[in-house]
């Protein structure tokens, strides 16, 4: 009957002290909701567009950058060498055409009329010549010239006239000048090595590596002499803006939050300084909750990924930190 007794009373001291701690326990805030996650920014890796040997990386990690700033360059001496071969042929694509251009000059229209004229003496001289052959034949009834000779003396007739012709259709080619065929494909020609040129060219400037945007140099991957690909990256950047707190939110709060609500964020190296903020990104899909959240349920429970965007002009949050975001409810 005494254990019984004591039994009784240990249950029933337990079962006063349960339900005084019931009542007692402080209230939920249900017009604030805590929530805990990790700062976050976006990075970006920069690399060389093309192969080649780095002259000079001028960067440092932990270095803030700004757009347009030069991070490191490349050797360009090959580059500078085939660039100055591909403006040489582009100059001389550039003459080719005016020369087709400009047409025929007066000298080769002159020299075209007298071949012409020279051509026409020779034929009268063998048509001529021609004749006398055959009035000879004629008149000796084949006695004083042979058939032989009558057969030369008509070649050299159809020859000279045949190089009449020859000279005739030169000197309208000559007056005519190019055909537009050949402007066209000269043209084409002149096109082709510009953009040849401006290709150069343009690599050239990509010898530069300059930081895209205003950023902080997280790692520094290669330095100068090593070789430079599209597939090696040359440094990390953290970029500077926006900034946010990646943060979980159980499926019964996500009803007390919205897009654009303002929020406070704290960090524990300035607890009595938070950073204003506000409700960016709320995701529209359920997942587990990852393990690097900070909360006191049950890390297989499911939540929404929210990200609350910081107003950090004194750039105090740093990738990773651990951060306590507040959001008014207001219920």
């Amino acid at each position: 009957m005494n254990k019984k007794l004591v039994g009784f009373t240990i249950v029933a001291a337990a079962a006063i002290a349960a339900g005084a701690w019931y009542w007692s326990r402080p209230a939920p805030n249900d017009k604030e909701l805590v929530l805990y996650g990790n700062v976050d920014l976006r990075q970006v890796a920069l690399a060389f567009p093309s192969s080649e040997r780095i002259e000079r990386v001028l960067a440092e990690e932990g270095q803030k950058v700004r757009p347009g700033q030069v991070l490191a360059e490349l050797d360009t001496r090959g580059l500078r060498l085939r660039l100055a071969e591909a403006e040489a042929q582009a100059v001389a694509q550039q003459q080719a055409l005016a020369r087709l251009k400009a047409g025929t000059r007066s000298e080769e229209l002159a020299q075209a009329r007298a071949r012409t004229s020279a051509a026409q003496a020779d034929t009268d001289l063998a048509r001529q010549q021609l004749e006398r052959v055959l009035a000879v034949q004629r008149d000796s009834n084949g006695r004083a010239v042979s058939q032989q000779d009558v057969d030369t003396a008509r070649a050299r007739a159809k020859s000279a006239q045949a190089a009449l012709e020859q000279a005739r259709q030169g000197q309208e080619l000559a007056q005519h000048g190019p055909r537009r065929e050949d402007i066209a494909q000269a043209q084409a020609q002149l096109d082709a090595a510009n953009a040849a040129a401006a290709l150069l060219q343009y690599q050239l400037g990509e010898a530069s590596l300059k930081a895209p945007v205003d950023a902080v140099v997280r790692a520094r991957l290669m330095e100068a002499g090593d070789m430079a690909s599209p597939q090696r990256p040359v440094y990390t950047l953290a970029i500077a803006d926006p900034k946010w707190v990646r943060t979980y939110v159980r499926e019964v709060d996500l009803g007390r939050i919205r897009s654009g609500v303002a929020a406070s964020i704290s960090i524990d190296s300035q607890p009595g300084k938070p950073l204003a903020g506000k409700v960016g990104y709320i995701s529209s899909v359920a997942e587990f909750t990852p393990k690097s959240v900070q909360t006191e349920e049950l890390r297989t429970a499911l939540v929404y990924e929210v990200r609350v965007l910081a107003d950090d002009k004194a750039d105090v949050l740093r990738m990773g930190m651990p951060a306590t975001v507040r959001i008014a409810t207001g219920h």
